[in-house]
């Protein structure tokens, strides 16, 4: 008769929890305070027509940086959370995968260092991490969704409201004159930041019923 090994007992860390979910929070708040200092600080630059990448070129480039490399963070934080508190289903461990490449989507664009300024040296990938960026904020929302849904149920209409929204609105982008996709850009940032600030909210209320 061979010996059985004990289930391990898992828990889940509330402070972690919280910790990790408003770091999110913060990551986000940090990338945009820098587009907006960047935005005063870089001169004859035009937030309506020039796009962030605009900004992470040049003299400059430290401030938008400092925030790009904060909301990759805070993207990864975010995977962070939905692994440790997994909410069941192929789908959400999708969408923590998702997560996962998003962040390291993110950092790999602002450490290339190849866009605003013309870069035309070696390969440059830039804008195939851009497609790569848009798809995976297509599908991290809808797959997250249904386990959600478990934490309440405004969660799951929400995380869908992204995706409608980003399905609908990311591809006209590619399609803005020069003049206003800028603006756009950062319209599309919002939603972006939405995906992160619905994930935090459904983990650090779960971490405070779990204390």
């Amino acid at each position: 008769m061979t010996n059985q090994p004990t289930p391990l007992e898992i828990a889940t860390d509330p402070k972690l929890m919280i910790w990790l979910g408003w770091y999110a929070v913060a990551g986000c708040v940090i990338f945009a305070m820098s587009i907006l200092v960047a935005d005063v600080v870089v001169p004859d630059h035009d937030w309506i027509a020039d796009t962030i990448s605009d900004l992470g070129a040049g003299r400059y480039e430290f401030i938008v940086d400092i925030g790009i490399y904060a909301f990759a963070a805070s993207v990864i934080a975010t995977a962070l959370l939905a692994a440790h508190f997994h909410l069941g289903g192929w789908a959400w461990s999708l969408g923590i995968v998702g997560l996962a490449l998003l962040g390291l989507i993110v950092f790999l664009i602002g450490a290339r260092n190849e866009y605003g300024d013309n870069d035309s040296e070696g390969v440059v990938i830039h804008v195939y991490l851009v497609y790569v960026l848009g798809f995976l904020m297509t599908v991290i929302p809808l797959a997250m969704s249904r386990g959600a849904r478990r934490a309440g149920k405004p969660y799951r209409t929400i995380l869908i409201g992204i995706f409608i929204v980003w399905t609908a609105s990311a591809p006209v982008f590619f399609l803005m004159p020069t003049n206003t996709d800028g603006i756009y850009e950062r319209y599309l940032g919002l939603i972006a930041f939405s995906l992160i600030f619905t994930l935090a909210h459904l983990f650090i209320t779960q971490a405070r019923r779990h204390r």
